[in-house]
């Protein structure tokens, strides 16, 4: 695990100062993963929240070399850049070990970043990619994305009398990013830091591709007061709506497991994004993401036992 005295030397990469959102996840989320290393680190970050806040011309938060991406190809851009880092070292021309970093909001990882990031990882480049799932494309109005999940009203999947919302599950992109059998896979939460960190730490250690999915909550998409980002992320964890497992070389595992799952209504009702799902009418939805949650839970807990 993280030790908590050595995270404390390393120097901040993502200052003060930016304008994102107080009770942001996505900045929560990039500054403990860049505890991961010491190392010198090269930033890419697709179209999104993260990069628009953080880069107002001709400012920026960044105390790193910062690449900015359209919202497909943050993936194809860093991979660039690895590679020629790569040759450029093999000549002699670079001495100094650097780590390469990626961030993709849901939007540009789940959807039109996908294929992207894709190619990267069959390609098998030394890079993190780390996805900041906010659940919608946040930063163009709260739009319903692949990592918008089942029940939650959007401004292009809204509920009301014709609609609960959104129909249809959201992806399960660590099962697909696991499926191109890279060394290090996993999935976190800005709530439970030092799994995060560990994590982190893991995928910068890795030989090749390696890729986080971090919940990082968004209040102004989800609707809920700005201070209560920890405490609702606390509950995704807790109610295994998020679970935190990782993938080492195709084996799967637990990187913690409640003592005791909460009802997935105890995650729900902290936000207005699901409000609606409380009126009678939609108790069957409830229902029926209680059973999602639970049947994901069991293949979680198969694939860990087939694998290990």
């Amino acid at each position: 695990m993280a030790n908590i005295k050595d995270l404390s030397k390393i120097p901040e990469r993502l200052t003060g100062g930016h304008r994102l959102c107080s009770g942001c996840g996505a900045s929560i989320a990039v500054r403990q993963v860049l505890m991961g290393t010491a190392d010198p680190v090269v930033v890419g970050a697709s179209t999104g929240c993260l990069e628009v806040g953080t880069t107002i011309y001709p400012f920026t938060a960044w105390d790193t070399p910062f690449i900015h991406n359209a919202f497909e190809n943050v993936a194809a851009t860093i991979s660039g850049v690895e590679t020629a880092y790569r040759a450029l070292k093999k000549k002699g021309k670079i001495k100094k070990n650097i780590k390469f970093v990626a961030f993709g909001g849901d939007g540009g990882t789940y959807d039109i970043g996908l294929q992207s990031l894709s190619g990267a990882l069959e390609r098998g480049h030394n890079m993190v990619y780390i996805c900041y799932t906010n659940e919608a494309y946040m930063n163009t109005g709260v739009q319903r994305s692949g990592a918008t999940p089942r029940g939650a009203s959007t401004t292009t999947a809204p509920a009301g009398k014709e609609s609960y919302g959104k129909h249809q599950l959201r992806k399960d992109l660590l099962a697909i990013i696991a499926a191109h059998n890279i060394p290090y896979a996993a999935q976190a939460c800005i709530s439970n830091w030092n799994d995060l960190v560990t994590k982190s730490q893991k995928a910068f250690a890795t030989d090749g591709p390696a890729f986080i999915n971090v919940l990082a909550l968004c209040h102004k998409g989800w609707r809920y007061p700005g201070q209560d980002t920890i405490s609702i992320a606390k509950l995704a964890v807790e109610t295994g709506y998020w679970p935190l497992v990782e993938v080492v070389d195709g084996k799967w595992r637990f990187t913690y497991k409640p003592k005791t799952r909460k009802p997935v209504i105890e995650f729900l009702k902290t936000q207005g994004r699901f409000k609606h799902l409380f009126k009678e009418k939609n108790k069957p939805v409830l229902e029926q993401i209680q059973k999602d949650v639970d049947r994901h839970w069991d293949y979680l807990e198969k694939l860990a036992q087939a694998t290990s």
